[in-house]
């Protein structure tokens, strides 16, 4: 956090039921400027549910959403949006019969604003635009390195690929908020290590704030300077990612009651350092 700068995003003592069920059970926690950020969990435990309530997708039945500082508590996704948030989802949600350069071109909508005038005066007022926009999808596309498959349509190229598409068409409405739900879902470990880097240089080189919905620890440890895990709608730890996986719940979470008392047994009966070897 820099300068007394708010945190991008605070959830406040979310929650969230869908009949009887109760998906969310007092979330809290903020995402400071400049983060890559981890919402860990296993399966079913209410990753993609809490950003659909920070993202105004659900409305929550109790608590408070702060984006910039400003309450958007129940405001609708494309207001939230206008605010410099965009997102990836789990499932690919790209085109079909649509090359990459046009998917990525729709990442731009919500900076245009066409017209009937406009329209009537393309040559001189919307090709202006139409310029400007494309200039700007011009250079994530180089960014991503996606230029030898521009016109390629969507459908025909690998999933790893697809997936840097995807990410493209976040990056080109200039977010200052990311949020990417399991971006690396389905991929090999070497199209894992390409998404890593470019999520990495996006930090760096754009300065945007991201947000990480996963389940491979493997991924949140290497990239993600804090997390939080969920599991069954509820916080079980948070903190750097190394030590907030390695408690106890956390293990339980993933491996089950007896592998977790397994691996307590045997931190037990590790070998201690000496006193005077630990001076």
């Amino acid at each position: 956090m820099q300068g007394g700068e708010a945190p991008v995003l605070v959830c406040d003592g979310l929650e969230l039921s869908f009949g009887g069920l109760k998906a969310l059970k007092g979330i809290s926690f903020g995402v400071q400027p400049g983060e890559i950020f981890g919402l860990v969990g296993p399966n079913g435990s209410g990753k993609t549910t809490t950003v659909n309530v920070a993202t105004g997708f659900y409305r929550p039945n109790a608590g408070r959403v702060r984006l910039f500082g400003e309450d958007i508590t129940g405001m609708k996704p494309d207001r939230i949006a206008r605010r410099g948030v965009a997102r990836t989802f789990q499932n690919l949600a790209l085109f079909k019969g649509m090359t990459v350069l046009d998917n990525i071109l729709i990442g731009r909508h919500i900076h245009m604003r066409p017209s009937a005038l406009g329209t009537l005066f393309y040559w001189w007022w919307a090709q202006r635009e139409e310029i400007a926009q494309r200039r700007i999808v011009e250079d994530v596309i180089e960014f991503m390195q996606l230029q030898d498959i521009r016109d390629e349509p969507v459908e025909v190229i690998p999933l790893g690929l697809q997936k840097r598409v995807e990410l493209a068409r976040a990056l080109v409405s200039e977010p200052r908020f990311l949020i990417l739900d399991e971006p690396m879902a389905g991929m090999n470990q070497e199209e894992k290590e390409y998404i890593a880097r470019f999520i990495l240089d996006a930090r760096e080189e754009r300065g945007v704030t991201i947000l990480i919905i996963e389940h491979h620890m493997d991924v949140v440890t290497a990239i993600c300077d804090r997390a939080v895990v969920l599991c069954n709608g509820e916080i079980i730890a948070q903190g750097p990612p190394r030590q907030a996986i390695a408690e106890p719940a956390v293990i339980k979470a993933y491996l089950g009651e007896r592998a977790a008392r397994r691996v307590g047994m045997a931190e037990a009966q590790a070998p201690r350092p000496s006193g005077g070897e630990a001076a």
